[in-house]
């Protein structure tokens, strides 16, 4: 969750602080991203399974869901 002050208000402001917030950062966001695929594969998954059952609604909710990431 992002809160109102940003997390380098918070840091020190030296090269080595920043460097190891920007590794922190960087990590995070790789977890993240490596979460999101998951996620989105198996969604996909899903959707195959869901097109089977007759919800094609649903399908559509998630492929719009998928293109509208930022």
């Amino acid at each position: 969750m992002i809160g109102d002050t940003p997390i380098s208000d918070s840091t020190p402001h030296n090269v080595a602080d920043l460097g190891m917030l920007c590794r922190r950062l960087e990590h995070q966001l790789t977890a993240a991203n490596d979460r999101i695929k998951r996620l989105e594969e198996a969604g996909d998954y899903l959707c195959a399974a869901a097109a089977f059952m007759g919800w094609h609604d649903k399908i559509d909710a998630w492929r719009k869901a998928k293109e509208d990431k930022p």
